[in-house]
């Protein structure tokens, strides 16, 4: 009796020693892999981060690109783990697949978002400080490109977030990447005023003024025959911090200046005749 008792021992004994050799070295090299795995996908998000830098792109763009690579590569390590340990592969890839048409659908716009941050951040149709308007309408300079929506602020000084979706795929007008703009002026005068003198007292004005960029030049045309008045646009060329001062002082100079040059400014007008 003690004889059978202690055979069947020594085979469980011999059963469990032989999975623990089996088992026991998947484990080990699983482990193995493990570190190995870790360990050269921190190389590898250190040299994506180095190549990142060394083309300059947005900081902020650089932290999501990394921390999603750096996901994507550990989960890799650990499937490879897993199919050391036995798991099925088909498991593993029906379980993904699930997770991720489930994960997309319910992110969809915000995935549609982040792919039109990584566009702005790429192609940098506008950067920070940059003054902009949008397709729909809204304008303000940027404050923050972020990964999922742009801020800009209003020159009344309210927020806005855009979606970088909608902005990527949009059309973008951006007031401030050449550095420099073309401001048209137009004034009327009354018909029968002297145009030449119109166009003297603003090019001695644009002149005299040193925010008034020397090339391109001003210049001073009659625009149009207007019902009331004679229409004078004056062009000149200034840079972007300039423009919104310049405009309104030479506004200013034009109505005090003109009329002690013998230049009026006309009014909408209407003679009535009255016949018996």
């Amino acid at each position: 009796m003690e004889t059978l008792e202690f055979n069947r021992f020594e085979g469980i004994l011999q059963t469990l020693v032989t999975y623990a050799i089996k088992y026991g070295l998947q484990l080990l090299i699983a482990i193995l892999i493990l570190l190995v795995g870790f360990w050269l996908a921190g190389k590898l998000t250190k040299s994506l981060k180095k190549l990142m830098e060394a083309r300059k792109l947005e900081p902020t763009l650089r932290s999501f690109v990394l921390s999603i690579v750096n996901i994507v590569l550990k989960i890799l390590v650990v499937i490879i783990v897993l199919t050391t340990v036995g798991v099925q592969m088909t498991s593993i890839i029906a379980v993904l697949g699930a997770a991720s048409l489930a994960i997309g659908m319910a992110l969809s716009g915000t995935l549609q978002n982040f792919a039109g941050g990584v566009v702005i951040m790429v192609l940098k149709p506008f950067k920070v400080g940059d003054y902009i308007v949008d397709s729909s309408g809204r304008e303000g300079t940027v404050d923050k490109i972020m990964i999922f929506t742009t801020q800009i602020h209003t020159a009344d000084n309210k927020s806005i977030f855009l979606p970088n979706g909608a902005l990527s795929n949009g059309a973008i007008t951006n007031f401030s990447r050449e550095g420099k703009r073309r401001v048209a002026l137009v004034t009327g005068i009354s018909y029968g005023d002297d145009v030449e003198k119109a166009r003297e007292i603003l090019l001695a004005m644009f002149n005299a003024d040193p925010r008034v960029l020397k090339d391109p030049e001003p210049k001073v045309v009659v625009s149009a025959l207007a019902a009331n008045s004679v229409d004078i646009t004056a062009y000149y060329w200034a840079k972007i911090q300039d423009i919104l001062s310049s405009q309104a002082d030479f506004t200013e100079q034009i109505y005090k200046t003109f009329p002690k040059n013998g230049l009026s400014f006309p009014f909408p007008q209407m003679d009535v005749h009255l016949t018996k």
